[in-house]
C-alpha cells in the first residue's frame, strides 16, 4: 500500500486544481477521510483475521461495490454540508476512494486488491506495479528501502498529482 498520506493525493490535487467553486472545502475533507478510509481494515489484523481473508487488508474495503455504496451514504448523510449538488458529490467522492484501491493496485507488494468481492475472493493487482509497498511499521520509513519508497511515491503519486493540478488550475482561471 502507499502510505497514508499519498493515499489522499488524489482528492486533494483534484480539489485544489478544481478550486472551492467546483469541491467545497468540506467535500474535499470528505474526500480526502474517504481516500484513506480502506486502509481502517488493517484494524483487522488486531482481532486475528488473515491477511488474506475478506476481511483482511485490501478485502472488502478496496472493492468496488464498497467505493460505489460508500460515497452514496456519504453523500445522503452530508448533502447539507457538503454544499454541492448530489451528483457531484457522489463522483467526486467515489474517483477519492477508488484512487485508493488503484494505488494499492500497482504497489509491488501485498497479495492484490478485492475488487470484485462479493462476487469473487480473487485479489487483483494492475499490469505494472511501480510504488514501493509502504512499510507497516513508522521506523522502517528510516531505512533505505523506506526511502525508496517515499521516492517512488513522490514520483508516480505526488508528481503527476501536482501536474494535474496545476493543469486544472490553469483551465479554471482561463
Amino acid at each position: 500500500m502507499p502510505t497514508v498520506i499519498t493515499q489522499a493525493a488524489v482528492p486533494l490535487c483534484l480539489g485544489l486544481g478544481l478550486g472551492n467553486k467546483v469541491i467545497p472545502r468540506g467535500l474535499l475533507l470528505a474526500g480526502v477521510a474517504l481516500a484513506m478510509l480502506p486502509d481502517a481494515d488493517v484494524l483487522a489484523f488486531k482481532f486475528g483475521v488473515a491477511y488474506g481473508n475478506v476481511f483482511g487488508h485490501r478485502g472488502f474495503t478496496h472493492s468496488l461495490l464498497f467505493a460505489f455504496v460508500v460515497p452514496i451514504l456519504v453523500t445522503w448523510l452530508g448533502r447539507r454540508w457538503f454544499k454541492a449538488s448530489l451528483m457531484r458529490c457522489w463522483a467526486f467522492l467515489t474517483v477519492s476512494l477508488l484512487s485508493h484501491s488503484l494505488l494499492d493496485s500497482i504497489t509491488t507488494g501485498g497479495k492484490g486488491v478485492g475488487w470484485l468481492w462479493p462476487w469473487s475472493d480473487e485479489r487483483f493487482f494492475a499490469p505494472w506495479q511501480v510504488i514501493k509497498v509502504a512499510p507497516f511499521a513508522l521506523s522502517r520509513y528510516m531505512t533505505p528501502y523506506g526511502h525508496q519508497v517515499i521516492i517512488s511515491e513522490l514520483l508516480w503519486v505526488w508528481v503527476p498529482g501536482l501536474i494535474l493540478m496545476g493543469v486544472l488550475w490553469h483551465w479554471r482561471s482561463r
